[in-house]
């Protein structure tokens, strides 16, 4: 088998048992991206020399008999909006072309701990807003399974990389449904762990109420052996919650016997593609045949999701952009007569459309006069929309609906047209406003052989219960097994 070919599981296994030497399965996964990326554009950089010294350093620690962490020599894509000490951090945008990271994110820190090989950054929309990687400054990134179409968004280079085996694993954001609806139009695996199980300190902020950093893989146990690295408290990251990290490989096996899955009648609506759709009720009939039970449920206030993120996520990220004014990093433009004058040509000349969109409608919601209007009422509707889960997890203990409303789109679909695109992530985004763990797993094609993903949405903190029932599903499934051919 090839290298390429292999979970991060079995390559940490291999180079621990000294079957292979990191330094090999590091190459291999060069060759492959540099074969794959002039066609797929998953990198924003890719870290050749880096990534080989990580690997020689790995190989050196085993052969010294010293111990290796959970993912020794384990190839892994970083997502560009999170910091490696001494490389760029982009954002995929022009305000940000030059900056160099001084120190490492935590999860980045937890990876080299866990001794992880970095293969490069990978590209999204510019600062995570958007769903198809159209919005970056530097390149679109393209879906593998299909070259004329995208891969979601916004961390669409995480997924694609993914999915053409360019790195068994990789990290992205999910702030409204980055994870989990590119890894559905992608065919891998994407988990969005809860609010505050993962450090967000080191991820360059959108909007700091629902951001959230997670895992792509090809399998259950590989998102668990990732998950296990990066999850725990950060005394740095004052939202991330001070309570134990399961074993999660060790969850893997639980039984779904008498386990209750609820299937919400406002997730199967029109506009609903209906190959998804069949896809979706074929995976929940599988489960079902595994031991689980299904029954149908409510969420009420599902309908005023798409509105509530879209005050709340512009609000919190018109704030956190406000940082970037071309003064202390970032894009400084030239020859600007004031300093209105060098903050509105450094902003202008830095942020692209989408970004701007953005910014001004959170401004708008923010402003004198607006802001019960829109963002106070808008966390009052979240709340609402918070307790339809509790209610619902009263009853049943996993829901389980479509990661998306259609397939992947072609470029250039939907994004002349914002509230088309926005609808992409119809049925991701209360995930983040209730601050769920929410996964995405393969569960078909269509007949144009395009990825269908499966969500499966749990109680706060209990990732366990959604990577077994993904990992159950595998076994009988090998959706997740079948590689694109990049053409």
């Amino acid at each position: 088998m090839s290298l390429h070919a292999l979970t991060a599981f079995e390559i940490a296994g291999r180079v621990r048992r000294r079957e292979v030497k990191a330094q090999e399965v590091v190459e291999a996964f060069l060759v492959r991206t540099h074969q794959l990326d002039s066609k797929v554009q998953a990198y924003n950089e890719i870290y050749d020399s880096q990534a080989l010294q990580q690997a020689k350093d790995v190989d050196a620690k085993i052969a010294k008999n010293e111990p290796v962490g959970i993912l020794a020599g384990v190839p892994i894509a970083i997502k560009d909006n999170l910091l490696i000490r001494g490389e760029k951090c982009t954002c995929s945008s022009k305000i940000l072309a030059n900056y160099v990271a001084t120190y490492d994110a935590t999860v980045i820190q937890k990876l080299r701990a866990s001794d992880a090989i970095f293969m490069g950054h990978t590209n999204l929309d510019e600062f995570a807003m958007g769903s198809s990687t159209e919005n970056s400054a530097f390149r679109v990134t393209k879906n593998p399974w299909d070259i004329q179409r995208i891969p979601g968004g916004s961390s669409g280079g995480s997924a694609a990389a993914v999915a053409s085996r360019m790195a068994p694993i990789s990290l992205g954001s999910d702030t409204g449904g980055s994870i989990r609806q590119p890894a559905a139009l992608c065919g891998v695996l994407g988990l969005k762990p809860t609010y505050g199980r993962v450090s967000r300190f080191g991820l360059v902020a959108f909007a700091s109420s629902l951001d959230q950093i997670g895992p792509f893989s090809t399998t259950a146990k590989d998102s668990a052996l990732l998950l296990q690295a990066i999850a725990g408290a950060d005394s740095r990251d004052s939202t991330s919650i001070q309570k134990p990290v399961p074993d999660y490989g060790a969850a893997l096996t639980k039984s779904l016997k008498g386990l209750r899955i609820g299937l919400p009648k406002e997730y199967f609506i029109g506009g609903l593609d209906p190959e998804v759709e069949q896809a979706v009720r074929q995976a929940v009939k599988a489960l079902e045949a595994l031991g689980a039970t299904v029954k149908e449920i409510s969420l009420p206030h599902t309908d005023a999701c798409l509105s509530v993120y879209y005050i709340i996520a512009p609000s919190e990220a018109s704030s956190n952009l406000s940082r970037f004014d071309g003064i202390r990093y970032g894009h400084h433009t030239t020859g600007a007569a004031n300093l209105l004058e060098l903050y509105e040509k450094s902003r202008g000349e830095g942020f692209g459309p989408e970004v701007k969109r953005r910014i001004m409608i959170g401004t708008y919601a923010l402003s004198s006069g607006y802001y019960e209007a829109y963002y106070s009422q808008a966390q009052k509707v979240r709340t609402l929309i918070i307790r339809d889960f509790e209610n619902a997890f009263k009853d049943v203990d996993v829901i389980a609906t479509p990661t998306t409303p259609t397939a992947a789109f072609k470029p250039g679909e939907k994004v002349s047209d914002p509230l088309q695109m926005y609808l992409s992530d119809i049925f991701t985004i209360s995930c983040n406003l209730a601050g769920l763990p929410g996964l995405s797993l393969p569960c078909g094609f269509t007949q144009t052989k395009l990825p269908i993903g499966l969500q499966l949405l749990g109680r706060p903190f209990e990732e366990e219960t959604l990577l077994a029932l993904a990992h159950q599903y595998e076994k009988d499934h090998e959706w997740n097994q079948q590689i694109p051919s990049v053409t």
